[in-house]
């Protein structure tokens, strides 16, 4: 480590200070791949079981602003929860293991029930992880899904996590030239992320291979192409 990160940890490490960040903005940007407990798995939370906070440093860190860490919760206080730290900090030198920690329970990201205790029964909520090639203007620039077709997955291969969906989705091109279109950037990523950008078009996520949609901008529709 170079002396200045040494002196720049050495004064977090005496002067820094910490807070814990709501993980609420997060999610409602992004609905389709950052989740949340839910309230019934919340409230059912006693001493002993492990909520999981995302942790931000001031000054941040060389590495890292903030990190998701385990806590151990200690008390339901009507004002505050509490709990000890259970991780050892990447890039945190004011903080700790074992460190006390007050925070409310719309903070937590993650839970574990200690022993044999499961979560409380509730409706899954379904996932998006599935891959599709999309123009990356729709992720990067919020540029508008404009057409949609569904073809035979042939992206997907040994060792991927999660399957090509064989979606593929084209941002708007009306003012855009054939050579334009042609030479845009496209992303092999989770229908999620495309979702968070522009859901206008969840509602036909399910139809078959051999699905084709263009979107009519003046009523919002998605008209089935030719």
């Amino acid at each position: 480590m170079r002396i200045a990160d040494r002196l720049y940890n050495m004064r977090r490490r005496y002067f820094g200070t910490w807070s814990v960040e709501d993980p609420r903005p997060i999610q409602k940007q992004a609905p389709y791949t950052f989740f949340l407990p839910t309230p019934d798995e919340i409230m059912a939370l006693r001493p002993g079981d492990l909520v999981k906070l995302t942790i931000k440093g001031s000054p941040p860190g060389v590495e890292y602003d903030a990190e998701r860490m385990w806590v151990i919760l200690d008390s339901l206080g009507p004002e505050e929860w509490q709990g000890r730290l259970d991780n050892q900090p990447s890039d945190m030198p004011q903080l700790q293991p074992g460190a006390r920690i007050g925070f409310q329970p719309y903070h937590i990201i993650d839970l574990l029930f200690e022993g044999e205790r499961e979560r409380p029964e509730t409706i899954p909520m379904r996932q998006y992880w599935d891959r599709c090639l999309v123009d990356s203007c729709v992720v990067d620039d919020a540029v508008p899904v404009h057409f949609i077709y569904r073809e035979e997955a042939e992206l997907s291969e040994e060792g991927y996590n999660y399957p090509d969906s064989g979606w593929r989705i084209r941002g708007d091109y009306r003012a855009t030239s054939d050579d334009e279109l042609a030479n845009r950037e496209m992303r092999y990523i989770a229908i999620g992320k495309i979702l968070n950008a522009d859901d206008s078009w969840l509602h036909l996520i399910d139809e078959p291979v051999g699905s084709a949609y263009i979107r009519d901008f003046e009523t919002g529709l998605y008209e089935a192409a030719d």
